[in-house]
């Protein structure tokens, strides 16, 4: 097989064919006489394996993957995979515990008016240096009343700060809340989040089918490689 027989199977490049030969995610071809490269099925699988991989497992990681099974390395190439998996699985841990928080506050009617620092640490079960760490993280972002200098919290202020307390109690750290918060923010409240959240779950459902599509293709190349694995 030439190069232009491999790339017109997935519309690529014979440049890109060379490339990949060259950093590793195909196995070295061999040459003609003439220094042309010669290709197999076993690179055919090899570029499927890793083309399927790549959307599954993003570019930099399906390469470290047959880069190590093209070295022998399979058991770490079963790392990464491995590796990859516990990560889709934390990402899916983190929507639970993001929907948990938001259904938590959605029952509570909507407060009115302000309250101060003491009063809403004390409702929380909190102190008030916590409420200020927060703030400091960017989590809440109250405002000062000008005669005084005291924290002000509105609404939505505390809406942030129930939220920040859920998610914490569910283990997660402040720079993984930060976002989320501020997400919240911007969208105006916890409703409009429904959609994203609906958005989050299909995106993380279509990344375990491709991670399985990816696996299977990878499968399939290391059986060509040595029947045994």
């Amino acid at each position: 097989m030439r190069p232009v027989d491999l790339a017109r199977e997935h519309g690529l490049s014979t440049q890109a064919i060379r490339n990949y030969e060259d950093d590793g995610i195909l196995p070295v071809a061999e040459r003609t006489v003439h220094g042309y490269r010669v290709y197999t099925p076993l690179h055919a699988w090899a570029l499927r394996a890793f083309l399927a991989l790549v959307r599954g497992y993003g570019h930099q990681t399906a390469t470290s993957i047959m880069q190590a099974v093209n070295r022998g390395a399979v058991e770490d190439a079963l790392r990464l995979i491995d590796e990859s998996h516990a990560q889709l699985l934390d990402d899916r841990r983190t929507l639970q515990a993001v929907e948990v928080a938001l259904g938590d506050l959605a029952p509570v009617p909507q407060e009115r008016g302000h309250t101060f620092i003491g009063p809403l640490a004390g409702r929380l079960g909190v102190r008030p240096a916590t409420l200020r760490k927060w703030e400091d993280a960017g989590l809440v972002q109250p405002r000062r009343d000008p005669r005084t200098g005291y924290r002000v919290y509105d609404a939505a202020d505390v809406r942030d700060v129930r939220l920040a307390h859920q998610l914490r109690r569910g283990g997660y750290p402040l720079e993984r809340i930060a976002p989320l918060i501020a997400q919240v923010r911007s969208a105006g409240g916890v409703a409009p989040l429904e959609s994203t959240l609906r958005e989050w779950q299909d995106r993380l459902s279509a990344r375990g089918r491709a991670m399985l599509t990816g696996a299977a293709a990878l499968d399939t190349y290391l059986g060509s490689l040595d029947p045994a694995l």
